[in-house]
């Protein structure tokens, strides 16, 4: 394979999986494109960076200083167990990527649903029923 044909091939990878739900887009990091600077985003795009996937809230043209771990007005970090799909380990969210009703988490050994849209709370504390608790 040619490297003109294989950038061809990953422009091609990196255009498909911005399709991918959440929970599967945070486990398959680098077929994402890498942040970098002085780029043109549009909100809803995924990016990496560091390792992470992060979801562009906003149009704008990136900066060196506006690092998707930094600029929490611009990224949302997807989070583990997002998406419904899978169950992965709870992790604070903040309020640009907060958990959906019918996401589900592990947390403090015990498995959580839920309740809500737009949860941000931990869960046990509000928003959340533990999986196989009696109702």
């Amino acid at each position: 394979m040619t490297r003109a044909e294989a950038l061809k091939y990953r422009a091609a990878i990196e255009t498909a999986v911005q399709s991918l739900d959440d929970e599967t887009a945070a486990e398959v990091p680098t077929l994402f494109p890498a942040w970098s600077a002085e780029t043109a985003y549009e909100a809803g795009t995924k990016v990496q960076y560091g390792g992470t996937v992060y979801t562009v809230l906003q149009d704008h043209t990136s900066q060196s200083d506006w690092t998707p771990d930094t600029a929490a007005s611009l990224f949302a970090e997807v989070l583990p167990g997002q998406g419904g799909s899978e169950v992965g380990e709870w992790v604070q969210p903040d309020s640009t990527n907060p958990y959906m009703q019918g996401d589900t988490v592990t947390h403090n050994g015990k498995t959580w649903v839920s309740d809500i849209d737009n949860n941000v709370w931990e869960p046990g504390v509000y928003g959340w029923t533990e999986e196989g608790a009696a109702l």
